[in-house]
């Protein structure tokens, strides 16, 4: 499947007229060859040319990892010493071809250690965005991405499911955050977690992104819980809302509109309709009920191999909806001092309409 993807890349590469693509350690680089590299200070390039064969600058202690790439590659390994990377790299350069004169990157993970290297190598050539590019491949999953992501879904509410038991006023939110973390792990889980749980009670849970504190919960709380676990590389991320023994009417009121704002939003997912439309769905629905200044976020973003990716449903995004589309729906209200309310789901854009892969039950729970 992996070279199906970068068959479809270098025909992109010649649409436009872009002769290599230069990718770092990091999901980019995963999608095309199936292998991940942690971040360190020793760099790893993956070069794709619109024909040659597919080219990888590594560390040679990663070499056994290498073994397992999905696709046919010209291995360059490198010794420890930095001084002799680039006379190794000059490997790359003679295999790529001898006019590169464009070179595709994305600037929000080309790291200046690998850049450096490559205008070293290529010192004639332009360095160009290639980030739209590489979106319009892995927006649009493909059966086995799907059913990866439908996995990471079951792990993450099978940890979900052994967590509620012990959900009480009294503890922490570290505490629920460790044993979330816990649970998603003994669920199958890979170990590298798409994101550290949110766990946020209280007044913490106006923030949207809030740290897990060492703050208990009480009674009368509202309760956010944002988790996700990552199956093969793929992500899921769900959230819902909790209620901590009684709680104010108007809190029950808040988590109530969120829920509706959530059906209209999933209700309106069909292809052909633009993502913005669906952010309006979920905006209006909020905004009917006099709650428009307290969503501050948009209604959902893409999942796949990263937590956040393409495509985008917010206001401004007028892309149009395709069936393999995979993202969230996760309107919210959010008010300071008080508290919020969040539920999230995952979906998938089908030929006729949407699929919801999140099947925990969306209702306000009350502990």
């Amino acid at each position: 499947m992996t070279i199906h993807r970068v068959n479809c890349l270098q025909k992109l590469l010649q649409q436009e007229e872009m002769d290599m693509l230069a990718l770092t350690a990091g999901p980019d680089l995963s999608y095309f060859c199936n292998l991940n590299f942690h971040l360190s200070e020793r760099p790893v390039i993956l070069i794709i040319t619109q024909k040659s064969q597919s080219i990888l600058f590594y560390p040679t202690l990663e070499s056994s990892k290498v073994l397992e790439s999905a696709i046919p590659l010209k291995s360059i390994p490198y010794g420890e010493d930095p001084k002799n990377w680039i006379a190794t790299l000059q490997t790359a350069k003679r295999y790529s071809g001898s006019k590169i004169t464009k070179i595709g990157i994305v600037p929000t993970c080309m790291r200046f250690l690998e850049l450096q290297l490559l205008q070293q190598l290529f010192k004639k050539a332009e360095f160009i965005p290639a980030t739209n590019l590489l979106s319009k491949l892995r927006m649009i999953k493909d059966k086995a991405e799907i059913e990866a992501i439908r996995k990471a879904v079951k792990i993450a509410e099978a940890a979900m499911k052994n967590l509620k038991p012990i959900l009480a006023a009294g503890q922490t939110e570290k505490e629920i955050a460790a044993e979330l973390v816990v649970n998603l792990l003994r669920a199958g889980s890979d170990p590298d977690l798409p994101f550290m749980p949110i766990v946020a009670s209280g007044p913490n849970s106006a923030n949207p992104h809030a740290v897990p504190s060492e703050r208990k919960l009480k009674n009368g709380d509202l309760l956010i819980i944002d988790w996700g676990a990552r199956y093969q590389g793929y992500i899921s991320d769900i959230t819902r809302t909790f209620a901590i023994g009684n709680i104010e009417n108007k809190l029950k009121d808040i988590a109530n509109i969120v829920l509706k704002a959530n059906q209209a939003a999933r209700e309106k997912i069909k292809p052909g309709y633009k993502a913005s439309e669906i952010d309006f769905a979920a905006r209006e629905s909020i905004a009917r009920r006099g709650y428009a200044d307290c969503f501050i976020h948009r209604t959902g973003h893409g999942i796949g191999l990263e937590a956040h990716e393409s495509p985008f449903i917010s206001q401004s995004n007028e892309q149009t909806l395709e069936p393999g589309m995979v993202f969230t729906i996760e309107p919210g209200i959010y008010i300071a001092g008080v508290g919020g309310a969040r539920i999230e789901d995952n979906v998938i854009v089908t030929e006729n309409g949407v699929q919801t892969v999140t099947s925990i039950s969306r209702e306000l729970l009350f502990l």
